[in-house]
């Protein structure tokens, strides 16, 4: 990026008194020893109270600008923020964090998402005692993405749970640390740490990277060494652990209901391994877990959980934050403005997204002001969030260059790493008869159908289309047709005609349950008599609902990586070799074990 309307490198030490320059890391380089905790108190003691608060909070804003944003984002922000832009939300809430989306129209291109971290920065550098800014995003890989294409795309977690090797997920952070910092994003908010035992979990399901708590901790813990590679701060989540719920906390209270012991073998697993890491922060969980304190309050506003649990029996003094203070999970039994002040109370450090930053600051301004909080309680959050900026090297090194984009994202070799960790997780379930690989020689008209889900942000989509473009440009000649993830009758009705004029079918489904019209799609393709080959293209429990099919092959995801990887395993190109790293249960008999973890069959 230019250096046009820069503070110069003197003017940011000025800013902060001089005391920046002995915090000062060289970009790319570790730090030879932590920074020195007196240095940073002494920027503390410099802030206003006013600035204090600020610092806890990580804001989302509009717009592709930290200060031009399109006038509809102005008017989004003014709505939502009282500010029309990014640098006015930062000179008057003096915030500590900026949260990117997708949907707040934050992440266009790689050298637009540079220019908007420059300009956030600037923002806050040119305030007095102006500090860094930790700039994060969701930038999970598979279903939760907020940088897409030209950016380098991995599979989600569970996928790489299922090629279990944990030189991929170091991989895979190592890589999309570099191409966030290169952007000027610093804080990611990854990995996933749940361990995912409810197969009709809503929200968490594939994002984590399995059941066997073990491997989810050997997976987490080398990704987050892949991050801190890059100099970029992951973030384990959701503490104490999200794995084992039906309900959604963005639109309801979900309770976990595992005992003491059940959680510290299962749930706590992960959380430890991150730790033992160096875990640079942990978000917590909107969700009640009565056997860690039963007082009925979300884990994210839980004295017991954060203070006496995470910090006390796990000794973690890292950054803790909030998930979005906007979800219904943490909204549900306390209004607006005590919820930030009940998670400070909490532990926490980092209140994430409010649904009024005006409202939420107020408040713990108020709260410090009659004395419920103390002002010190502020500084010992502040100096985490200090401590961090501080070893990501944002006191001396803010800013993106234009060179480090080009050669750093969506390069050749990341691409390429993202493909061959796609093909390593991919997995075979069911293979009778040798339906597939498929034979573009006998098989060559092929016919793609099934759900169409939205793409996750950024890539092409819908995977049907991605599928038989895939396909053709691997010999064969493979039409498209989109039925939705609940077929009507018409729809099926085509999808049969088109199947007689095809040679093999491939059906890819979404989330199959007892009584979705996916499973009518399915048997009636079947009884066509075309080769078929089933692909689940989210959930790999999808086989148990469709238990007729002969080839069944599961890809944990509908990014483009991942249904391209699907796409080489189905015409031969390479071998599956995944293995499933949760049990698949019978669809009529829950209580039985259909496919074990590790079950996964290869050519």
């Amino acid at each position: 990026m230019s250096d046009t309307g820069r503070p110069s490198r003197r003017a940011v030490l000025a800013a902060t008194a001089g005391l920046t320059a002995a915090l000062t890391v060289p970009a790319g380089a570790q730090p030879a020893a932590p920074p020195d905790p007196r240095r940073l108190r002494a920027l503390i003691s410099r802030m206003t109270l006013e600035e204090k608060v600020g610092q806890l909070f990580v804001m989302r804003v509009y717009g592709h600008s930290a200060t031009a944003p399109d006038q509809a984002d102005i008017d989004a922000n003014r709505k939502e923020l009282g500010v029309g832009t990014a640098a006015e939300l930062i000179a008057k809430y003096r915030v500590g964090g900026i949260i990117y989306f997708t949907w707040a129209h934050n992440t266009r291109d790689p050298h637009q998402i540079a220019d908007l971290s420059d300009g956030i920065q600037q923002a806050s550098l040119e305030q007095p005692r102006g500090l860094p800014v930790l700039i994060s995003t969701d930038q999970e890989h598979g279903a939760v993405c907020r940088v897409g294409r030209p950016a380098t795309l991995f599979p989600g977690a569970m996928a790489v749970g299922a090629a279990g090797s944990r030189s991929d997920a170091h991989t895979l952070g190592r890589i999309s640390g570099a191409e966030l910092r290169a952007m000027g994003i610093n804080q990611d908010y990854s990995p996933d740490a749940d361990v995912n035992v409810n197969p009709a979990n809503p929200i968490i399901g594939v994002r984590s990277f399995g059941a066997d708590p073990k491997a989810v901790g050997a997976l987490v813990a080398a990704e987050v060494k892949g991050y801190q590679a890059a100099r970029v701060a992951a973030t384990a989540k959701h503490f104490p652990g999200h794995g084992d719920t039906a309900v959604d906390s963005h639109t309801g209270f979900p309770v976990i209901t595992h005992s003491r012991d059940l959680w510290e073998k299962l749930d706590a697993v992960p959380f430890r391994a991150a730790i033992a890491a160096g875990i640079d922060s942990i978000m917590t969980a909107h969700i009640q877990f009565p056997a860690l304190d039963d007082s009925g309050d979300p884990a994210t506003l839980s004295h017991p959980i954060l203070t006496g649990i995470l910090r006390g029996e796990l000794g973690y003094d890292g950054v803790v934050i909030t998930d979005s203070l906007g979800m219904q999970g943490v909204r549900t039994k306390y209004g607006d403005d005590r919820v930030p002040v009940l998670a400070l109370k909490a532990g926490v450090d980092q209140l994430l997204n409010p649904p009024s930053i005006d409202v939420a600051w107020h408040a713990v301004l108020k709260a410090v002001q009659d004395g419920e909080l103390t002002e010190s309680r502020l500084d010992e959050s502040i100096l985490r969030i200090l401590r961090l900026k501080a070893r990501l090297g944002l006191f001396g090194h803010p800013h993106t260059s234009r060179a480090g984009i080009e050669r750093t994202v969506g390069t050749a070799a990341h691409l390429a790493a993202a493909d061959r960790i796609a093909e390593r997780g991919t997995t075979l379930l069911v293979n009778e008869d040798h339906t597939l690989p498929f034979d573009p020689r006998t098989e060559r008209r092929v016919l793609v159908v099934g759900a169409d889900p939205d793409s996750p942000s950024g890539t092409t989509g819908p995977p049907t289309g991605v599928l038989a473009a895939a396909l053709t440009e691997l010999g064969f000649t493979a039409t498209a047709l989109s039925t939705g993830t609940a077929p009507t009758a018409a729809a099926v009705a085509q999808a049969v005609t088109a199947a007689r004029d095809a040679d093999a079918v491939v059906v890819a489904t979404y989330n199959v349950t007892a009584d979705n019209a996916q499973r009518t799609l399915v048997s009636h393709l079947l009884a066509t008599g075309r080769p078929l080959a089933a692909l689940a293209v989210r959930n790999p429990y999808d086989v148990a609902q469709i238990p007729s099919v002969k080839a069944c092959l599961t890809s944990y995801g509908w990014t483009d990586v991942e249904v391209r990887a699907a796409a080489r395993v189905i015409a031969g190109r390479v071998a599956p070799r995944g293995r499933l790293p949760v049990p698949v249960q019978r669809a009529d008999d829950p209580t039985q074990v259909l496919y074990p973890i590790g079950h996964g069959l290869t050519y």
